[in-house]
């Protein structure tokens, strides 16, 4: 008896249908075929034992198995779910009419108990496109599932409660769940508050402009005056995350495995700080077998690269078209995916080995040639897609105690929203521009217009501090954010000074201070 159940797979960020058949027939033989991988082919003495413990004795017969489509590799536990029925099914201890009707993904543990899988959202997306009526699977993905409209999500705890299901013997309800009103009551938790932060006036305002303008920032300074603990704040100033920006973000989540138990949407925008160890594959994506890198993980968020110079020089140099082309095209043998990675990219670094460089009473043991050779260490090509470089002084004891305490991220992120809210009517149909950051060299001759007094500021502080050619264009989409955070249509002077100023490791005279 041959019998098809509705399953799906991932590919990338998306999910494809799989249809599993299985045929039963004479003989003992066992045959399973369709480029399953090892995890799949281990299926069979799961569900085996899944069966067995759940109180269903298959009869000795032989058993053909397919995933179709078979040019395409199937990987992962959770077709254990759709082969279990359908082997109930083909022999005849299974009937209903719903087995069409449905998909079925989802992981059986030796004693019948269902285990979650990754890719729930992406599986529930595809099972509504293709017009399906209901979706099975694990209860711990129900609520990430449940978010998709117009799809029945159905969670169990346990094989039996699938096929009582499906047979009409119990009450098993849809899972349903209010996606407006649970996204927006979980994005009341900003996190760390930049109340806390005392003192740093300057490099509290770089965070707010970078903020603004969804401008990239790296933050140099001595070991402890405070630079991680500001990076760790600057998503409490963006903009809070859109429904669909949370979708998009989650499904990333979700193909990741990144998701906790019972999970829904994804909130708030994603801060990811991964250690310096990491590899080019871990930070861009892709492996043997597919899985998003930290830069899509960080996508509408933050990617924080705390000791800059530590990581290795492929790993941040994978990075560059990335951060240019805000996506990534991973293509390796066995798939080809392409990743969305819009983050706002945050970094810090001492300015030199010891750590002191520039400090005002701990003096630097390094010499010149060792200062340049750790400053070497990122490439020029990396740092000209950071629009802020700015140096973070130390905080003395007697100023932790005299200063008050600062504005609050709820004060900072009006501001920031203010800005970005000119920029959203600003590039109103032109497709992948957002944001300051974003823009080209044709919109930033269209968009960047300078009076007489700022042009000439401009150009006479290029040679007066020995700035590079390629720091112009960084300077006037700042200075172009700092005018929208004045509600200013021309750049003047002052938005130009400003600019400036954050441009610090293009200044000849950096290292010789």
């Amino acid at each position: 008896m041959l019998v098809k159940i509705n399953t799906a797979a991932l590919n990338g960020l998306t999910a494809m249908p799989v249809v599993t058949e299985i045929n039963v027939g004479r003989g003992m033989e066992f045959f399973m075929v369709g480029l399953p991988d090892n995890a799949v082919r281990e299926s069979r003495l799961r569900v085996n034992g899944a069966l067995a413990n759940s109180g269903y004795h298959l009869p000795q017969r032989s058993v053909t198995i397919n995933f179709a489509p078979a040019d395409v590799r199937k990987e992962g536990s959770s077709y254990d779910l759709p082969l279990a029925i359908g082997l109930l099914a083909a022999t005849e201890l299974l009937e209903s009419d719903k087995l069409q009707r449905g998909v079925f993904v989802g992981e059986l543990g030796l004693d019948g108990s269902l285990r979650p899988v990754k890719g729930a959202l992406p599986i529930a997306i595809k099972a509504r496109e293709m017009g399906f009526d209901f979706l099975v699977l694990p209860e711990r993905n129900a609520r990430e599932a449940a978010v998709v409209n117009k799809l029945k999500v159905y969670g169990a705890q346990r094989l039996n409660d699938v096929v009582d299901f499906l047979q009409d013997k119990n009450d098993l309800q849809p899972l349903e769940v209010d996606t407006r009103a649970e996204f927006y009551a979980a994005q009341q938790n900003c996190g760390p508050d930049f109340i806390d932060v005392k003192g740093q006036e300057q490099v509290k305002r770089a965070c707010e402009v970078a903020a603004a303008g969804g401008h990239n920032l790296l933050l140099i300074g001595s070991p402890g005056c405070g630079k991680s603990m500001m990076a760790k704040r600057i998503p409490s100033i963006l903009p809070q995350l859109t429904l669909n920006e949370s979708l998009e973000t989650t499904q990333i989540h979700s193909v990741a495995g990144k998701l906790g138990a019972n999970a829904s949407l994804i909130a708030q925008r994603p801060f990811r700080s991964p250690h310096h160890t990491i590899s080019d594959v871990a930070l861009i994506g892709g492996g043997a077998n597919f899985q998003p890198g930290e830069i899509s993980l960080a996508h509408n968020g933050v990617l924080f690269l705390d000791e800059l110079p530590e990581f290795s020089r492929a790993a941040l140099e994978t990075m560059r078209q990335p951060l240019e082309d805000r996506q990534i095209t991973i293509s390796r043998v066995k798939y080809s995916a392409t990743l969305p990675c819009s983050f706002m990219l945050v970094a810090s670094m001492n300015p030199c080995p010891c750590g002191y460089h520039g400090h005002p009473s701990h003096p630097c043991t390094c010499s010149p040639g060792q200062i340049q050779r750790y400053m070497g260490k990122v490439s020029g090509p990396l740092l000209d897609r950071i629009d802020i470089q700015v140096e973070v002084a130390p905080v003395s004891v007697t100023e932790l105690h005299a200063t008050p305490r600062g504005e609050s991220s709820e004060t900072i992120r009006a501001r920031v929203v203010k800005a970005r809210n000119i920029q959203t009517a600003r590039f109103e149909g032109i497709k992948g521009v957002h944001c300051n950051a974003q823009m080209t060299a044709a919109q930033l001759n269209r968009y960047a217009c300078l009076d007489q007094t700022a042009s000439a500021q401009l150009e006479k502080a290029m040679k007066r501090l020995g700035l590079s050619a390629r720091a112009y264009e960084r300077i006037l989409k700042v200075a172009r954010t700092i005018a929208d955070l004045d509600g200013s249509d021309l750049i003047t002077a002052t938005h130009i000074g400003e600019a400036v100023s954050y441009r610090n490791l293009d200044r000849s005279d950096w290292m010789e201070r």
